[in-house]
C-alpha cells in the first residue's frame, strides 16, 4: 500500500456502506471483507490482547510521548487500532512487503518519530517483523557476551579446582605419613589412658574405704576438741565412730584374721571414742552442778541423750551422777532452810516458821514441801534417764521390786533420790520431833499422828519403804502415836480417878464421862477424817473390797478404842456400885444404862468402832436383862402375884397346891383380888409406863424393858390358872374361883389390857 489507510469515524458504518454496495454471497468471500470481520469482532478487553498492544506501544511509541502515558495512549490512540487493521490486511493482500526493505531503524532504536498522522502505525505495519527480529538478534549478542564472560569465569575457577586438587593431594600425603608416624603414640596414649583409669578406680576405691573408716577434720574435731560443744554435730560424729569399729570387727572377721589396717582403725577409733566419752563426762559434770542449783528443773533432749551415752560407761555415769547428787543435797537442805525461814520470792509464800504457833500448820506445810521437792526431784530424774510411764493411775500405789530385781534406772533414780533428801531428813525429823512432843492437847496430838501416817503412805507409795524419808517418817510417825497414846492412857487414868458427887441424885451420866467422851467424838472425827486417805487397794467384787477396807479401818482403830472406851465402861461400872453403896435407893442399872446408851450413841455413827458397839452392847443387853428382871419383880410386889408365883414355880407336886399354905382358896383370891384392884388402878397399866423407867435417856429401851416385864407378868398370870386348873391341885370349882376377879382367868385379857402381843418375844 502506498499510503496510509482512511480512517472512518466507525467501524460499524463501513460495514453499513459495503453491505449496501454488494450482495451477501460476494461479501462472504472477499478475504478483506473477512479479515475485517475479523479485526471488528477481536475484544480489546482481553487481558493478553492489552498485554500485546502494551508491547506495542512500548516498541513504537514516539519520542515526544511520555512512557508513563503509554498504556492510556493504547486504549485511546485509533492510529494502534489502524495499525492492527493494517497489519491484518496487509496480511491478507500482501501489501507493503517491498517497502520494509526500505525503513531503517533510526540508531538501532524501536523508538521512531513521527512527523505526519499515521506514519509510526505505518512503519510499525512494515517494519515489525524486521524490528523483532533486530530485537531478538541484540538480545542474543548481550547474551553471548555474559556467556562469554561466564566462560572466562569458569576457566578461572577450572584452574583454582586444579590447584586445590593438587594440594588435597599433597595433604592426604602427608597425612598418611603423619598417621604411620602417631600410631606408636597413639598406642601408647591409649596403654596410659586404661592405667590412669585403674588408677582413678583404685583412688575410689581408697576414697570409699577412708570415708567409711576414718572421721573427717570436721568430726574429729568435734569429737575431740573443747571448742565444739557437745550437741547434734558431736553425736553424730560419736555415731559414726561406733559405726566404723562395728563394720571393722566384720571386716576383721575373715578367714586371713585381723588386718594390720582394721587393727590401727579399731586402735584410733578407739582413741578417739574414748575422748569423746572423756568429753561428754566433763560436760555432763558441768551441766549437772549449774542444773543442780535451780528450784526449776528441765532436761533438754543434749542431756537426755548424754545420759543414755554414758549408760555404756557406767563408772564415768557414776561419777558424773555423783557431782549432781552432792549439788542436789546442798541445794535442796538451802531451799527447805530458805523456806522455813525466809520464804518465797519477795517474801511468797511466807516463811513456814511463821506458822510455828499452829502445829498442824506447821508440820502439813513441811511435809508438803518435802513431798513437791519429791516429786519434783522424781519427775527430773525420770526425764534424766528416759524413764517410760508404767501406765498407773494418779493416787495409785506404785509397784516397787525387790532391790536385785528392780531396773539399773530405777535403782539410780532412789538412790539418787535418798540422796538429795537425806539431809532435809535432818532439819525435818528435828522440828517435827519438837513439835509433837510439846503438845498438851490429846486431839492436836492426835491429828498431827494422823497427818504423819497421811504422808508416811504417800511417800511409800511415791519412793518405796526403804527410801531414807519414808523410814524418817516413820520414826517420827511412831513418836507421835506413842505421843498421843501416852496422852490417852493419862487421860484414861484421870478418867478413873475422878471423883463423883454422892449427893448427886440424876442418873444422867456425870461431867468426867462426857468431858471424855467428848474428847473420844472429837478423836473419831479425826480418825474419820484421815481413813480414806490411806485405804488399800483390795482385788476382788465391791462387796469384798468394803469389808476388806471395814476390817483394816476397825484394826486401826481397835487399839485406840480398847484404850478410851474400855475405861469409860468400867467407870460408869464401878461408880455405879460405889454410889449404890452409899445411896441404896439410888438405882444404879438405869445409871449404867444411861451411860452406856450415851456412849454407844457416839460410837454408833462411825463404822469403824463395830468391835466397840459390840462390847458396849452386850453390856447394855446385861443390864437391860437385869433391870427387867428387877422391874418384874417390882411389878409382882405391887401386883400381889409375888408370893403366889413363887409358890407356884417352887411347887414340887408332892402334895396338892391347895393344900400349901398361902395357895390355899382364900388367900388365892385375895392375892387375885389384889391383882385387880392393881390392874385397875396402876399407872404402869393405863399409861404403859414405869416412873422408875422414866429416867432411862432413851424412850425405846425403857419401853422395850417395861413390856418385857408386862409380859413375863402375863406369863407367870397364865402359869398360875394353869396350876389352878389342874385336878391334881385339888381346887374345888377352879374356873368360878378364877373368874370372880380381872381378868378372869383370861390370859388374852390381861395381853389386851396391858396392850401387848402374847407372840412377842421377851
Amino acid at each position: 500500500m502506498s499510503g496510509p489507510i482512511p480512517r472512518t469515524n466507525s467501524s460499524s458504518s463501513i460495514v453499513s456502506q459495503r453491505k449496501n454496495s454488494s450482495s451477501w454471497a460476494s461479501q462472504s468471500r472477499n478475504p478483506i471483507s473477512l479479515r475485517l470481520y475479523k479485526v471488528l469482532s477481536t475484544n480489546f478487553d482481553d487481558e493478553t490482547t492489552r498485554e500485546a498492544l502494551q508491547t506495542l506501544s512500548e516498541l513504537y511509541t514516539p519520542s515526544n510521548v511520555n512512557t508513563n502515558t503509554t498504556s492510556k495512549t493504547v486504549q485511546n490512540d485509533p492510529q494502534l487500532e489502524d495499525v492492527l487493521l493494517g497489519d491484518s490486511i496487509e496480511g491478507v493482500d500482501g501489501v507493503g512487503d517491498e517497502e520494509e526493505k526500505d525503513v531503517q531503524p533510526s540508531g538501532g532504536s524501536s523508538k521512531f518519530t513521527e512527523n505526519t498522522p499515521g506514519e509510526m502505525a505505518a512503519k510499525a505495519r512494515k517494519n515489525l517483523k524486521r524490528d523483532m527480529e533486530l530485537r531478538l538478534a541484540e538480545g542474543s549478542r548481550h547474551f553471548l557476551k555474559v556467556l562469554s564472560e561466564v566462560d572466562e569465569r569458569l576457566v578461572a575457577l577450572q584452574k583454582h579446582v586444579s590447584a586445590m586438587h593438587a594440594s588435597c593431594d599433597e595433604a592426604e600425603k602427608q597425612l598418611q605419613l603423619s598417621n604411620e608416624t602417631s600410631k606408636s603414640l597413639l598406642e601408647r596414649a591409649g596403654n596410659l589412658r586404661e592405667e590412669r583409669q585403674e588408677v582413678e578406680d583404685q583412688k575410689s576405691i581408697v576414697s570409699l574405704f577412708l570415708a567409711r573408716f576414718t572421721l573427717t577434720e570436721e568430726e574429729t574435731e568435734a569429737l575431740i576438741s573443747r571448742v565444739v560443744p557437745v550437741g547434734k554435730r558431736f553425736f553424730q560424729a560419736m555415731d559414726k565412730t561406733e559405726q566404723i569399729r562395728d563394720d571393722c570387727r566384720v571386716l576383721m572377721a575373715g578367714e586371713d584374721g585381723p588386718t594390720k589396717a582394721g587393727k590401727d582403725i579399731m586402735a584410733s577409733t578407739a582413741s578417739q571414742l574414748e575422748q569423746g566419752y572423756e568429753k561428754i563426762l566433763r560436760w555432763c559434770s558441768y551441766e549437772f552442778r549449774q542444773i543442780g542449783r535451780d528450784s526449776q528443773l528441765e532436761v533438754n533432749t543434749i542431756m537426755r541423750e548424754a545420759v543414755r551415752r554414758l549408760r555404756k560407761r557406767p563408772e564415768l555415769l557414776n561419777e558424773s551422777l555423783a557431782s549432781l547428787s552432792l549439788t542436789r543435797q546442798t541445794t535442796l537442805t538451802s531451799s527447805f532452810l530458805t523456806a522455813l525461814t525466809r520464804g518465797g520470792p519477795s517474801g511468797l509464800p511466807r516463811p513456814i516458821e511463821l506458822h510455828a504457833h499452829d502445829p498442824l500448820r506447821y508440820i502439813g506445810d513441811m511435809l508438803a514441801w518435802v513431798h513437791q521437792a519429791i516429786a519434783a526431784e522424781r519427775e527430773f530424774l525420770e526425764a534424766l534417764f528416759s524413764v517410760k510411764e508404767d501406765r498407773r493411775l494418779i493416787g495409785s500405789a506404785r509397784e516397787f521390786a525387790q532391790k536385785g530385781k528392780m531396773s539399773q534406772e530405777e535403782e539410780w533414780i532412789r538412790e539418787l533420790m535418798d540422796a538429795a533428801i537425806g539431809k532435809v531428813c535432818v532439819p525435818l525429823k528435828i522440828r517435827v520431833q519438837q513439835t509433837v512432843r510439846s503438845q498438851e492437847s490429846v486431839i492436836m496430838s492426835f491429828k498431827i499422828a494422823n497427818l504423819l501416817q497421811f504422808y508416811k503412805s504417800t511417800m511409800t507409795k511415791t519412793i518405796g519403804e526403804d527410801a531414807v524419808l519414808s523410814i524418817t517418817l516413820k520414826e517420827i510417825t511412831d513418836v507421835a502415836y506413842k505421843t498421843f497414846f501416852d496422852s490417852v492412857e493419862a487421860q484414861c487414868r484421870s478418867l478413873t480417878r475422878a471423883a463423883l458427887d454422892f449427893d448427886d441424885n440424876s442418873l444422867t451420866p456425870p461431867i468426867p464421862i462426857l468431858d471424855h467422851v467428848q474428847i473420844l467424838r472429837e478423836i473419831m472425827a479425826v480418825y474419820q477424817s484421815y481413813l480414806g486417805d490411806d485405804d488399800q487397794v483390795v482385788e476382788g467384787n465391791e462387796t469384798e473390797k468394803q469389808n476388806s477396807n471395814q476390817d483394816v479401818s476397825n484394826k486401826g482403830f481397835l487399839k485406840i478404842g480398847d484404850i478410851m472406851v474400855q475405861p469409860a465402861v468400867e467407870m460408869c461400872l464401878n461408880a455405879a456400885e460405889v454410889k449404890k453403896r452409899s445411896r441404896p435407893e439410888w438405882d444404879k442399872d438405869v445409871f449404867v444404862l444411861n451411860c452406856l446408851s450415851y456412849l454407844l450413841s457416839v460410837l454408833e455413827p462411825f463404822e469403824f468402832t463395830k468391835s466397840q458397839r459390840d462390847m458396849i452392847q452386850e453390856t447394855i443387853e446385861s443390864k437391860v436383862r437385869d433391870l427387867t428382871e428387877e422391874h418384874y419383880h417390882a411389878i409382882m410386889v405391887d401386883a400381889g402375884l409375888d408370893e403366889i408365883a413363887s409358890l407356884c414355880e417352887n411347887h414340887d407336886g408332892s402334895e396338892p397346891l391347895s393344900h400349901i399354905p398361902g395357895m390355899q382358896p382364900l388367900q388365892l383370891q385375895s392375892a387375885l383380888a389384889t391383882f385387880s384392884r392393881w390392874l385397875s388402878t396402876s399407872t404402869e397399866v393405863v399409861s404403859s409406863s414405869s416412873p422408875r423407867l422414866s429416867r432411862l435417856t432413851l424412850q425405846p429401851l425403857h419401853t422395850r424393858i417395861h413390856h418385857t416385864a408386862m409380859g413375863k407378868v402375863a406369863k407367870t398370870y397364865e402359869m398360875i390358872c394353869e396350876k389352878v386348873r389342874k385336878k391334881e391341885n385339888r381346887y374345888e370349882a377352879a374356873a368360878t374361883l378364877l373368874g370372880t376377879e380381872r381378868p378372869f382367868g383370861q390370859v388374852s385379857l390381861l395381853w389386851q389390857i396391858f396392850g401387848l402381843n402374847e407372840d412377842e418375844d421377851d
